[in-house]
């Protein structure tokens, strides 16, 4: 059983805390900047809640965080009553917030001033993923911080890869989505077509996704696609802040992401519609279904 601290209990955070408290039975101390949720949480899971990310790292051997942005991660690791003033020599911050990889530098860098570990590990299998413990982490970072952390990790994750050096993990955390735009495009404008060329859109589905046109995305979220259903899961909000990470990385390096683009625009669609809490499969919202009482 190791000493741990977590901040941040939003729809990731919190059931990741849960996992490394009741499957890893690890000694779990929370902070979240509501504290009532804080509080909750130490109610249904136990382990003790803090005031601040200060209070729940000191005498931590593991600190773990998923928040906003690179701004959120800021304020809990060096800002005022941030966790890296309050941490042990040698003790590893782990980050699963999906923000730049210029903080996640940043970041790495300070804590090896003060004698820590910092680790960039963004996570992919979204809110379902982290309820089930399935969840997909990849790390940036140094070889023995790595290795340390697995195990704890291993309480809500299936898979856990260190990339490379401070910011692969970011970094992989683009790549994943910007490959998950292509795909949720292609099923929006597929079902769609579907539904306009009269066709049974479950038979279609279900044999397609036996073949080449398979996806995650098919699998999961055809059903509530075709049903315009999008009150779970992987918020447009969050997406849209990604694909800018994304975006922002590409006109450092030089890559091209004409496709980033045009999604990015999508999506921005949706947020005028009102979908910004929408699931991101929400896409398909902007087409009409052919009984559509508009039409």
């Amino acid at each position: 059983m190791a000493k741990v601290a977590w901040i941040g209990l939003g729809v990731m955070g919190g059931p990741m805390a849960r996992h490394l408290a009741q499957k890893g039975g690890h000694d779990v101390t929370v902070y979240n900047r509501t504290a009532a949720k804080a509080q909750a949480w130490v109610a249904e899971n136990g382990g003790k809640a803090a005031a601040s990310p200060a209070e729940a790292a000191r005498g931590a051997e593991f600190i773990f965080a998923c928040v906003g942005n690179d701004d959120d991660l800021r304020h809990v690791t060096i800002g005022p009553d941030g966790a890296f003033a309050a941490m042990q020599a040698g003790a590893v911050f782990t980050d699963h917030t999906t923000a730049s990889a210029g903080v996640a530098r940043e970041l790495a860098l300070e804590a090896s001033g003060r004698g820590l570990h910092f680790l960039d590990a963004p996570v992919s299998g979204g809110q379902a993923g982290a309820e089930n413990g399935v969840l997909t982490v990849m790390m940036g970072g140094d070889t023995d911080a790595f290795r340390r952390a697995e195990p704890l990790i291993a309480s809500y994750a299936r898979m856990a890869r260190l990339i490379g050096p401070s910011g692969a993990g970011q970094l992989t955390k683009m790549v994943n989505q910007i490959a998950i735009l292509g795909v949720l495009q292609g099923a929006a404008e597929a079902i769609h077509f579907a539904e306009r060329a009269g066709l049974d859109v479950e038979a279609v589905m279900e044999t397609i996704g036996k073949g080449a046109a398979q996806s995650w995305y098919l699998d999961n979220r055809w059903k509530t696609m075709h049903a315009r259903e999008f009150d779970f899961g992987f918020a447009v909000d969050w997406m849209k802040k990604d694909i800018g990470i994304c975006l922002t990385e590409a006109g450092n390096n030089g890559a091209q992401l004409p496709l980033g683009k045009m999604v990015d625009g999508y999506f921005a669609e949706i947020q005028k519609m009102g979908g910004g809490r929408w699931d991101a499969s929400s896409l398909i919202a902007r087409f009409q279904k052919p009984d559509d009482a508009a039409e």
